[in-house]
């Protein structure tokens, strides 16, 4: 058995003040006993006309949210996977200085190891250009965003993780995929807004976990952000049968539970749906 937590969080246009958040609830997961603790997307800024200067600060490693992490891994001892992190998008070697100034971001979820090394990071494929009907409108991350183009799986302490963040959610080949790769627990660090978590969040988390037989993460933001943003909570962590073993319906905590993979291959042994698969890809 391994213990993982998932952080909630109700991030601001504020990095310091997110990151004071995100230092006391690790803190809380770890006191906890949770060997690998997951944070949401958007957890040390959630403002969209923030990022790109925010990015800028953090191409290398040494930038403000990257560095505190890594410093807040090596100093508890555990394993944090960093939602997501604005990092500048390297612009083409032909592009105008101006062009360069406009360049998109990339969200970067980065994982990090008990002694504050990086082991992976894995850049958002999926991009949220939807037009939701809340008090919001319209979403469209392709403006400031630019995707990402490859699957990552990293080992850990507590098994396999493959990477995901919020809207990727809504495409199962990508979990599909990650499975294939030997994922045992795949994390999705999100900001799901009120209105679309109302309807799809449980069902989808559900789903993916079900559909996989493998474990779901999923830290969610939560509340009000600004006068028009909202996100919808309910962080929790779902089992390979599709069983929902933690959860947090809303405001800023840790949830916890303890992972068994003898449980989760006991179950992919007598029901090995990735082999009864007519329409295999196989993903060299």
């Amino acid at each position: 058995m391994s213990r993982i937590a998932a952080i909630q969080m109700s991030s601001c246009d504020q990095v310091e003040v997110n990151l004071e958040v995100t230092q006391d609830l690790v803190n809380q997961a770890v006191d906890q006993g949770a060997e690998l603790v997951i944070l949401p997307e958007n957890f040390a800024l959630l403002a969209s006309e923030k990022l790109l200067a925010a990015s800028k600060k953090e191409v290398t490693e040494r930038g403000p949210i990257r560095s505190f992490v890594s410093g807040l891994a090596r100093e508890k001892k555990v394993w944090i996977i960093a939602g997501s992190v604005p990092v500048a998008a390297k612009p083409d070697t032909g592009s105008s200085e101006a062009e360069a100034e406009t360049a998109r971001v990339r969200a970067a979820c980065f994982v990090y190891d008990n002694r504050g090394q990086q082991q992976a990071r894995y850049d958002k494929i999926h991009l949220f250009d939807v037009d939701v009907g809340d008090a919001h409108g319209s979403y469209r991350e392709s403006e400031v965003i630019e995707p990402g183009a490859k699957l990552v799986t990293v080992d850990t302490p507590v098994g396999r993780v493959g990477l995901s963040i919020c809207y990727d959610l809504r495409f199962p080949e990508l979990y599909r995929l990650l499975a294939d790769m030997g994922a045992e627990i795949i994390t999705v660090p999100s900001a799901f807004t009120a209105k679309t978590g109302a309807a799809h969040w449980h069902s989808l988390l559900r789903a993916r976990a079900i559909e996989n037989i493998c474990y779901l993460i999923a830290p969610n933001q939560s509340g009000k952000h600004s006068m028009n943003r909202e996100s919808y909570g309910h962080s929790m962590i779902v089992d390979p049968w599709g069983q929902i073993i933690g959860e947090l319906p809303a405001g800023q905590g840790v949830v916890i539970a303890d992972l068994d993979l003898a449980y989760l291959r006991s179950l992919r042994a007598k029901m090995p749906v990735q082999q009864h698969r007519f329409f295999r890809q196989i993903k060299k």
